[in-house]
């Protein structure tokens, strides 16, 4: 028969490891105030910034094919990508340099950094015209490492590809398996960076007004972070620091009423 104050001890353990792990139901939601109801998204400038370290695939065509190879082949790097199966992909495209250029045959260098893909494609589509390189040049540009990272409270942290070029913050954080139950939901971090500066926002998903935000659909290198609300925390502190003595008092309990009870 066990020792009564055995059994209290052992339900007081029990107590407080429970107390640990005790979640807000409130705060695990989305939404908390969304009723039926619509929305305009806000739609206005959703197209990223072509940035340092971009590889973008330009492709030109025109009336005559063969004229059109030599800006299609030229430098055309290999690279290595992780994708969201974690396989290795390869991928090749004109590579934006630390000085905001790309090589492009017979325009030389072409600034690239800080416009956007259509502000790239009708420079291009221009300067070729102009030069009398092509008639009736037709260019089409595309991210070939449209990215976003998803960090911290979710259940896949990962670099996430993003083949179509348009993602939304709820698409971002389903790809990464959704957040877990610890997440803050209603302070999520957005890390973005345009004209060489990062820009911090903060974002509450238990509010509806997330539908309306310049921020519900991402752009490319985005990243977001998930921090861990205060439940988890205590629960990492008290588990770290306490739970060590609280089994060594256990154990030193079990051994002193042995020798008691004998």
């Amino acid at each position: 028969m066990k020792h009564p104050a055995m059994l209290t001890l052992i339900s007081l353990i029990s107590v407080l490891v429970l107390s640990q792990s005790c979640v807000s139901t409130r705060g695990a939601v989305y939404f908390n105030d969304l009723t039926a109801s619509e929305f305009a998204l806000a739609t206005g400038n959703l197209e990223s910034i072509v940035q340092q370290g971009d590889l973008l695939s330009i492709s030109v065509n025109s009336r005559n094919p063969e004229a059109t190879l030599i800006f299609n082949s030229p430098n055309m790097l290999v690279t290595q990508a992780s994708t969201v199966s974690g396989s290795m992909a390869q991928a090749s495209g004109y590579l934006v340099d630390e000085d905001g250029f790309i090589q492009f045959p017979f325009l030389g260098n072409i600034r690239a950094a800080g416009l956007s893909k259509k502000e790239l494609k009708e420079f291009i589509t221009a300067e070729l015209s102009k030069q009398q390189l092509l008639v009736d040049p037709i260019v089409n540009i595309r991210y070939l490492n449209y990215r976003i990272s998803v960090l911290g409270e979710v259940a896949r942290p990962s670099v996430i590809n993003i083949p179509n070029e348009k993602v939304t913050l709820l698409e971002a954080l389903g790809l990464a398996g959704d957040l877990t139950v610890y997440a803050k939901r209603d302070n999520v971090l957005l890390i973005r960076e345009e004209n060489g500066k990062k820009k911090i926002t903060r974002i509450d998903l238990t509010s509806n007004e997330l539908f309306t935000s310049p921020h519900y659909y991402l752009k490319s290198n985005d990243i977001i972070y998930v921090e861990p609300n205060k439940t988890k925390v205590a629960s990492a502190s008290w588990t770290t620091q306490w739970l060590p003595i609280v089994f060594s008092a256990l154990s030193f309990g079990v051994i002193a009423l042995d020798r008691l009870t004998r």
